[in-house]
């Protein structure tokens, strides 16, 4: 992949983390800050944004989504633990809920 490609895909990555984020926001804000890892004043900036403030934002060359795990044990916890998904999964979201937005 050369590097125009690459910033073709973070730029589409962008504009469907944004859309996503903003459909979220709309449909409800209290799970949309849980999921998406933001604050409130963040969820409020990306909830008024307009489609020409969204694709100008998206256009940007560097990724706006970033992972949430600073801690590799949560991360090994979602991608390792075999014994009950359903139990890996609210053991982690537990863990998030801690972090900082």
């Amino acid at each position: 992949m050369n590097e125009n490609e690459m910033m073709s895909e973070i730029r589409d990555a962008n504009l469907n983390y944004l859309m996503l984020a903003q459909q979220m926001i709309r449909t409800d804000k209290a799970t949309a800050i849980f999921r998406l890892g933001i604050s409130k004043d963040i969820a409020d900036l990306l909830e008024g944004l307009s489609n020409l403030q969204i694709l100008k934002l998206a256009s940007n060359n560097m990724m706006l989504a970033r992972f949430r795990f600073e801690d590799g044990a949560i991360l090994n916890m979602l991608t390792d633990y075999t014994k009950d998904r359903a139990l890996a999964s609210s053991h982690t979201a537990i863990l998030l809920s801690g972090q900082e937005a």
